[in-house]
């Protein structure tokens, strides 16, 4: 049997079966959806659901700097976050310009605290561990108690800030004595020229302090307790970093190493 259904036919069954569909369901339904609907664009459905936090490369600096600092707990033994925040920042432009050749040490003379307390600071980079903490001793004119005045001039007897690459060692006056070489012009560049060197001496020390209000105080050198000064020159001898801090404006604004 053959069945033949007109076009007017087949058109009246489909509007009835849409009009029926229409009817089930509610229209404030359809009128909400239809309100709602918004289509993503494209890049969105290509996004993350949880976004990946990326610092600026200045920024993982002071954060290794900021760990270092917290692990090795140095607050608790005098050292200010602002003192090490500027030596790490030093090391680390100094290491990628090759001006040293040790990158496992670490030292740090903060010349902002007081010479009766123990503000030299020799640091393992690689296993971050305090090696050693002793004192050390300013220029005469560089202050009393506190360093307070520093120069680059010969016969000056004051203290240079900034840093300094450790180098080769020889017996002098004071024994086994270290030669630094100042790496900042017209700041810490005469150091050789001035006989700057880390070598012990007797009136640095708790001994010392015993019987004296102040540690005494060098021509400039880095002068160190006697029975620690072989120990701390091997092992910060031919190449490690060196940096004597104070927060001297002038310093921090003119440094070429700190300002990059």
């Amino acid at each position: 049997m053959n069945y033949t259904i007109s076009k007017r036919t087949l058109r009246a069954t489909v509007f009835f079966v849409l009009l029926s569909i229409h009817l089930m369901v509610p229209s404030n339904v359809t009128t909400s959806m239809a309100a709602n609907y918004r289509p993503l664009p494209i890049e969105d459905t290509l996004k993350p659901s949880i976004p990946k936090l990326e610092l600026p490369a200045k920024d993982t600096v002071l954060l290794a700097a900021d760990s270092i600092y917290t692990n090795l707990g140095l607050a608790r033994k005098g050292l200010s976050r602002q003192a090490f925040q500027f030596a790490w920042k030093g090391y680390k432009n100094l290491l990628s310009k090759g001006k040293i050749r040790r990158d496992d040490v670490l030292s740090i003379c903060d010349f902002s605290q007081s010479s009766k307390r123990r503000r030299l600071y020799i640091i393992d980079v690689e296993t971050q561990k305090l090696l050693m903490h002793t004192f050390v001793a300013h220029g005469r004119n560089s202050g009393s108690e506190f360093a307070r005045s520093f120069s680059n001039r010969p016969e000056s007897h004051q203290s240079s800030l900034g840093f300094y690459v450790t180098r080769s060692t020889y017996y002098g006056e004071h024994g086994l004595s270290l030669k630094i070489d100042g790496l900042e012009r017209g700041i810490n560049d005469k150091a050789l020229a001035r006989h700057i060197v880390v070598h012990g001496s007797d009136y640095v020390g708790k001994d010392f302090l015993k019987s004296n209000k102040m540690t005494g105080r060098s021509y400039g050198c880095p002068a160190v307790p006697r029975e620690h000064a072989p120990k701390i020159i091997e092992t910060i001898k031919q190449g490690s970093c060196l940096f004597i801090y104070h927060p001297s404006k002038k310093y921090l604004n003119s440094s070429k190493i700190l300002n990059v």
